[in-house]
C-alpha cells in the first residue's frame, strides 16, 4: 500500500491556546483513531509514527496530537483537567476532519489513561467515540502494584481494548486480568507475549519488536471492525 503523508494541523484547546497534530487518512479508511502520546515522548516519537503508519496500512486513520505540556517542551505532564480538555479538543477535531468515519480514542500509557478518564465523566463522555484502545494501560507506577488507577473504568459504557505486554512493569497481570474481567463483555485484553510496556521483546523470546507490533495492530484492526460491525 502506498504510504500516506501526515497532514499537519493545529487544534485549539482553549481560546488562544493551540497544540500541533498530525492526521493520516488513508484511502478507503473505515475508522479514525484519536491517538494520544505517553508521558515521556510526544506525537512525533518513532513508536507513535510506526503505530500510525501501521494502522494506516490497515485502513484506520489516525489523529495524533500533543498535550499542552509537551507542546511547551515541559517534562511535567499536565494536570488531568488540562489533559482531558486536550483529549476533548482532539476528538472534536477528528470529528470535523473525518465526519464520515467511526471514531475511536485512546493512546499509549498516560495518553490512554487520560482519554479513559475523559470518557468516564458520566455527564459528558467523548462525543461520537465508539470505543477506547489502550496501547499499554499504566495500571500502576513501576514497582508499586495497585489497581487504583482503574477504578474509573467501571464508568465507561463503550467497548475497550487493552493491548498489553506480559512483561509490562506498569501493569502486573495478576492485577490487570481481574480488572478487565470485571468490566465484562465491553472489555477485551490482548496479551503480547514477552513484551514490555513499550512492546519491546528480548532476543531470547524468538520474536522481534516488528512482529510484536504487527500482532498488536492486527488485533486493534480486528477489534475495531468488530465494534463497527
Amino acid at each position: 500500500m502506498t504510504e500516506v503523508s501526515a497532514q499537519s494541523l493545529r487544534i485549539e484547546i482553549n481560546p488562544g491556546e493551540t497544540v500541533s497534530a498530525l492526521l493520516i487518512r488513508p484511502p478507503q479508511a473505515r475508522a479514525c483513531y484519536v491517538f494520544a502520546h505517553g508521558a515521556g515522548a510526544g506525537m512525533t516519537h518513532s513508536s507513535m509514527a510506526t503505530i500510525a503508519a501501521g494502522l494506516g496500512e490497515r485502513g484506520i486513520a489516525t489523529l495524533r496530537y500533543q498535550f499542552p505540556y509537551m507542546e511547551k517542551g515541559s517534562k511535567r505532564p499536565d494536570a488531568p483537567r488540562v489533559a482531558h480538555a486536550a483529549v476533548r479538543a482532539a476528538v472534536a477535531e477528528a470529528g470535523r476532519c473525518c465526519p464520515s468515519l467511526p471514531l475511536f480514542a485512546g493512546g499509549k500509557s498516560f495518553g490512554g489513561r487520560m482519554t479513559s478518564q475523559a470518557q468516564a465523566q458520566a455527564l459528558s463522555p467523548l462525543p461520537g467515540v465508539r470505543g477506547l484502545a489502550f496501547l499499554g494501560f499504566p495500571l500502576h507506577p513501576a514497582g508499586k502494584p495497585s489497581s487504583d488507577r482503574a477504578e474509573h473504568l467501571a464508568e465507561i459504557k463503550i467497548p475497550m481494548l487493552f493491548l498489553q505486554g506480559t512483561r509490562d512493569a506498569l501493569a502486573e497481570l495478576s492485577l490487570l486480568e481481574p480488572v478487565v474481567k470485571g468490566l465484562g463483555s465491553r472489555a477485551m485484553l490482548h496479551l503480547l507475549d514477552g513484551a514490555d510496556h513499550s512492546f519491546h521483546v528480548l532476543k531470547s523470546s524468538g520474536r522481534n519488536d516488528r512482529e510484536v507490533m504487527a500482532e498488536a495492530l492486527d488485533a486493534f484492526a480486528a477489534w475495531a471492525d468488530g465494534v463497527i460491525g
